[in-house]
């Protein structure tokens, strides 16, 4: 698990254009929350959804919920005033700022200097406001490592596929399934790349949507697939994805029960008491410091997802 506490199990995108859904989002079971002002807001209607989106963070009841706004990609016309009407808005109820179409260090550096900028003039709290960077080409995951670099706000990277399976003339229409004439998962190595590039330099890696809203089965699919990597989390465009999600990003019970035994006995059996041995024994298993490792990972998975444990570490008398 990354340093970054936020849970971002299951990302639920609403249009800021839409006060009805912006509403009924703050009652659902999302991890994280992000009102959309880029792709589900038409450019006639990006104005009122800024304002729709500022009194929905300020008068909102979010539960607990990571907020986020997707503002316009750098080279739009709309970014600047995206940016600077939301924080000076409503910078005290917003966690992160998406930007999307991320496609060199320097889009991130220009946000990250931008928010510094607002929150000194609006007394807030230097670096509180996060930045998740969206890689949607192939220029941006050309970039990645960079990316992931850019900015001390950085939270997560987010797979963007339709902008990026766009980008590199993908021959599909099926964003976010298998390509029926690839023998393979041709999203296998832009995963990999992000997810790399994510905990290289201890950020979050987050997998982009899928399209198919009703087929919840090709969700769990699509999402099974990036949560076996190591993914964090994954977007959802409609509530009957969200459970999905928060199951697929989320260990088994068993899973993190073993975890947690595992932390217990090594720390018990390093320590005097155990007599500090390096190397011991969990019922039939070995388990040593990499074991330790692997076990933080899925403990602190379970941790974020709200799992309590069911078993208990008994030392066995020596």
């Amino acid at each position: 698990m990354t340093t970054v506490g936020r849970a971002r199990r299951s990302c639920l995108a609403v249009p800021g254009s839409s006060p009805k859904m912006l509403g009924k989002a703050q009652g659902l079971p999302a991890d994280m929350v992000f009102l959309d002002l880029e792709d589900a807001v038409a450019p006639g209607a990006k104005p009122d959804a800024r304002k729709n989106v500022v009194a929905a963070l300020n008068e909102g009841d979010w539960q607990g919920k990571t907020r986020a706004v997707r503002v316009n990609d750098v080279t739009s016309p709309w970014t600047y005033r995206d940016v600077i009407e939301v924080v000076e808005g409503a910078g005290s109820h917003l966690d992160c700022v998406m930007l999307p179409k991320v496609q060199n260090a320097s889009h991130v550096e220009w946000l990250d200097l931008t928010l510094t900028q607002l929150e000194r003039s609006l007394g807030l709290p230097v670096g509180r406001i996060g930045i998740e960077a969206q890689i949607e080409n192939a220029a941006g995951l050309v970039n990645v490592d960079a990316i992931a670099a850019a900015s001390p706000r950085l939270e997560t990277l987010v797979f963007g596929p339709a902008d990026f399976m766009a980008s590199i003339n993908m021959r599909s229409l099926v964003v976010g399934g298998l390509v029926p004439q690839y023998p393979g998962d041709p999203y296998h190595y832009i995963l990999m790349r992000i997810l790399m590039a994510a905990r290289t330099h201890d950020r979050q890696a987050i997998d982009g949507p899928y399209l198919q809203i009703r087929d919840v089965d090709g969700f769990r699919e699509s999402a099974g697939r990036s949560a076996a990597l190591g993914f964090d989390g994954k977007w959802v465009l409609h509530p009957g994805q969200i459970e999905a999600a928060n199951e697929v990003y989320s260990p088994r019970q068993d899973d993190y029960d073993h975890a947690e035994l595992i932390l217990d006995a090594y720390a018990h059996h390093t320590s005097d008491a155990g007599g500090r041995r390096g190397a011991v024994m969990l019922g039939d298993e070995m388990i040593d410091e990499a074991s330790r490792k692997m076990a933080l990972v899925i403990a602190a998975k379970g941790r974020a997802a709200g799992l309590r444990r069911t078993r208990s570490f008994t030392p066995a008398p020596e």
